[in-house]
């Protein structure tokens, strides 16, 4: 019985996975899944939810919020290359 379960749970499980792989990876995927954020930020905004109270429950800072808001799209943030230290 236990083996049963088993294969059921690790389907599922390998369909959760194959869905999550099919929908975040990718720059394509990652630009939908941003799009579809930001339709929802606009419409909780309509609905009376503050900029504050977006920002704090994703995440963001103000400005991020109001950008998307008025319909631009935000810079990326800046990604320092890692530091090497040189052996000695």
């Amino acid at each position: 019985m236990a083996g049963r379960w088993d294969d059921v749970v690790g389907g599922l499980l390998l369909r959760a996975a194959v869905v999550l792989h099919r929908t975040v990876a990718g720059r394509v995927a990652r630009e939908r899944w941003q799009a579809r954020r930001n339709r929802v930020i606009r419409a909780a905004r309509r609905r009376g939810v503050s900029v504050e109270e977006l920002a704090a429950g994703l995440g963001l800072t103000t400005s991020w919020i109001r950008q998307v808001l008025a319909g631009k799209k935000p810079a990326e943030p800046a990604v320092e290359p890692p530091v090497v230290e040189e052996a000695a």
